[in-house]
């Protein structure tokens, strides 16, 4: 697969615990000029912004601070490719009379707009966690209809909508595929990603199933760390589900030289965005972060 050495090499901002956007001890916090220099400064390309505080709020940017956003992020080289937002169409179903649906609809929209002004062509955005109050198929309907709206209403701004496999609701490569496919707007795309595990079992085949449907994905490494816990009775231990461990890119277990290379073979042409969201090997220190960063800048031109 050819690195593409532009609009391949994107790192997300989503940094929620430890990366760029995170707080505490020993981690590195950067707002989202800031985030903007660093991201130049390492050698990326792109940014993917996560539309959330510290970052892209649709409380602290306006579409007319976006606009302004843009001519600072292209004057240090960059483009905006995608925005990242953040939401759980299940949420609060336990509450029929309070219209979190709708809510989460108008919000983005909004990125939307504020995608436009960026020059961003995608907004990302999740499905539904499982709820008590709706089953599968209940809420696979729902979640379709939803993203129906959402994608229409995107599509006046000249934005993609699109649906990454990270909550409950169509994790898996076969199930984000009938979905999109549902929706059945030419603007409704999947944000695919290699590391959620429900696309790990044939990644390679995933990969040429959801390139044709797929405008954007994000990448991490990961390692599993083995889990036990002690039986006093037996003076043994018993096998517990692994621990995953956040590695820098091309130390762990996922096999994205035939991910990339299906999804390219299939047509793919998008951006591959870089994340650290989770606890990385080494810690949420600067230095490690960005040593991680340029191993990921490296990682990804060697797969060339």
């Amino acid at each position: 697969m050819k690195s593409g050495r532009g609009p391949f090499r994107a790192l997300h901002s989503d940094s929620a615990f430890v990366s760029y956007a995170a707080s505490g001890p020993a981690r590195r916090r950067l707002g989202l000029d800031a985030f903007i220099e660093k991201a130049a400064e390492l050698g990326f390309k792109g940014l993917m912004l996560m539309a959330k505080r510290p970052h892209l709020s649709v409380l602290d940017y306006s579409v007319e601070d976006c606009a302004r956003l843009r001519e600072k992020i292209e004057a240090r080289g960059l483009v905006c490719r995608v925005v990242a937002g953040y939401n759980n169409f299940s949420a609060d179903l336990e509450h029929p009379d309070v219209p979190h649906r709708e809510m989460q609809i108008q919000h983005i929209t909004e990125l939307a707009r504020r995608a436009e002004a960026l020059g961003a062509g995608v907004v990302r955005i999740f499905t539904a966690y499982e709820h008590p109050a709706l089953g599968p198929a209940g809420l696979s309907q729902m979640v379709a209809e939803t993203i129906r709206e959402c994608a229409r209403r995107a599509a006046d701004r000249g934005v993609a909508i699109g649906v990454q496999n990270h909550h409950d609701i169509a994790a898996g490569y076969e199930s984000l595929a009938d979905l999109i496919e549902t929706v059945g707007e030419p603007n409704c795309r999947a944000c695919f990603d290699a590391w959620r595990r429900p696309a790990r079992p044939d990644i390679v085949a995933a990969a040429r199933r959801m390139a044709p449907l797929t405008c954007h994905t994000t990448v991490a490494d990961y390692q599993l760390r083995p889990r036990y816990r002690y039986q006093p009775s037996l003076v043994n231990y018993e096998r517990q589900t692994p621990q995953v461990q956040a590695a820098p890119m091309g130390e762990g277990f996922i096999d994205y030289r035939g991910f990339l290379a299906a999804l390219a073979e299939g047509g793919y042409r998008g951006g591959v965005a870089y994340e650290m969201c989770s606890p990385l090997a080494g810690g949420g220190g600067a230095g490690n972060l960005d040593r991680c960063a340029r191993q990921f800048l490296d990682w990804l031109d060697k797969l060339g």
